[in-house]
């Protein structure tokens, strides 16, 4: 919480931001990406595609087009996994983040058309990607995924 001074001092909320992703399962891999932006301490990141949601957009067609634009690839969301949330900090300021992720069973695509701010798309083995995920809450929402997949893969 912040404090407001014009409000006689009374804390307010942290921003908020929403944003939306998935967890694209091709038979017994998963797309990961490594995002250009770099994580808290410099270093390389292994995470799932996802990003903001925009006005007017629900969730779900947020995270079916952040992996198509992140990922290169499209598929049939299958239906919600959780949130993740987080926090971190921009210019001083603490921002509270959410992130509603999907199961996303892989349809078309080539990760090697993923866009500007992806350093590099694959897929990856799901029991790699398990434990290779920088983020625990990614790694919990690709869990969920895998206990979740269809019988029949």
């Amino acid at each position: 919480m912040s404090t407001d001074s014009a409000a006689g001092g009374r804390p307010r909320p942290d921003p908020e931001e929403f944003s939306a992703g998935g967890v694209v399962i091709r038979g017994e891999d998963v797309v990961v990406i490594v995002p250009k932006r770099r994580g808290q301490g410099g270093q390389r990141v292994l995470g799932l595609p996802k990003g903001h949601v925009e006005p007017g957009e629900s969730p779900e067609a947020a995270a079916l087009r952040e992996v198509r634009e992140e990922a290169g690839v499209s598929g049939e969301l299958l239906g919600p996994l959780g949130e993740v949330r987080y926090s971190y900090e921009r210019r001083g300021q603490r921002i509270a983040k959410r992130v509603a992720f999907f199961l996303i069973e892989y349809r078309e695509g080539d990760p090697a058309d993923h866009d500007h701010e992806v350093e590099q798309a694959r897929f990856m083995p799901l029991s790699q990607a398990a434990l290779a995920l920088t983020y625990e809450g990614e790694r919990e929402m690709l869990a969920r995924a895998i206990s979740r997949r269809p019988a029949d893969r």
